[in-house]
């Protein structure tokens, strides 16, 4: 018989393309999702596969399912500054109270475990680039608190549940990634930017532009997060593309494939905006022998594609 997954959040930019990979290995998969930030259109095309189901239901409430689960990959989460700011309480929620029903439903099903954590976990970062030994710097307060503070959290649980329980863990913490499904309204730069350039209106650009990101193709990430997922790595792992990029290269790119006649505008940089973000995948190249082979201009011609439609 083949195995299942259950996929928390699976409705969602990564969560859909974790179903689909998940399916393709041959898995059956239950998609669980109150849709707040993700959508049934991500998902419609698997509704006729008889391996896939989707559960509409909140994670921070109580987890019941019958038959056997292999694994949980829990990615239930708001992920933008957009959206963590519009539901703080469901953030903190999801990261406390749905992680811990994730891990209760794992625990029971004697199933392995991926949380899907975040390299916000490192704040505004003093060391760069980060590697999975690095603190972080946070403002456990601040805006970006809620979403960062979660997935802290959400990291400890984790841990205490493998070091009590004996549950078989992992943790993934995941930096910048970009690709098709992404929503057009996601807030973060490269949604942002390629729909302001399509309908040619101002590219909004904070601060100077100078604050650097690294972003990962949305394929290779799934590469490495099922790389992980049949690993037996107990530890978190940075999953991310190590190319660093100014976020005013990153609008000039855009600008250039997509032939648009925007013009840069620029707004007051938001309050604990990271200056600096680029993982160091030296675990992930060792122990899963994984790093990402798509270059930004060749995914970002992926993603301009799927925004076109």
């Amino acid at each position: 018989m083949s195995k299942t997954a259950l996929i928390t959040g699976g409705a969602g930019f990564l969560g859909s393309h974790l179903c689909e990979r998940f399916l393709k290995e041959g898995y059956r998969v239950i998609c669980m999702d109150n849709l707040i930030t993700g959508a049934l259109s991500n998902i419609a095309h698997l509704n006729k596969n008889p391996n896939f189901k989707f559960i509409n239901h909140d994670v921070s409430k109580y987890i019941d399912i019958d038959g056997e689960i292999d694994i949980v990959l829990h990615f239930a989460s708001p992920a933008s500054p957009v959206d963590y700011l519009n539901y703080p309480i469901q953030t903190l929620k999801v990261g406390s109270l749905g992680t811990h029903n994730a891990l209760g439903i794992a625990k029971e099903k004697k199933a392995k475990f991926l949380l899907a954590s975040t390299s916000e976990i490192y704040g505004d970062p003093k060391i760069h680039p980060q590697p999975e030994s690095y603190y972080g710097h946070v403002n456990c307060i601040g805006p970006r608190g809620v979403y960062d503070e979660a997935k802290r959290f959400a990291e400890a649980i984790t841990m205490a549940y493998h070091k009590t329980h004996g549950l078989d863990t992992r943790i993934v913490r995941i930096f910048n990634t970009y690709g098709k499904k992404m929503r057009r309204n996601d807030g973060r730069a490269i949604p942002n930017f390629i729909s302001q350039a399509l309908k040619d209106e101002p590219i909004t650009v904070y601060g100077k532009g100078s604050q650097t990101r690294s972003f990962c193709f949305v394929s290779d990430l799934i590469e490495g997060l099922y790389l992980l997922s049949q690993s037996d790595i107990h530890e978190p792992v940075n999953i991310g593309n190590p190319k660093e990029f100014t976020v005013m290269e990153l609008a000039k790119i855009i600008l250039k494939l997509t032939k648009s006649k925007s013009k840069i505008v620029y707004k007051p940089l938001p309050a604990d905006d990271p200056k600096v973000r680029q993982p160091d995948i030296t675990k992930a190249k060792k122990l899963l022998k994984w790093k990402p082979s798509i270059e930004l201009e060749e995914g970002l011609r992926e993603t301009i594609k799927w925004f076109e439609c």
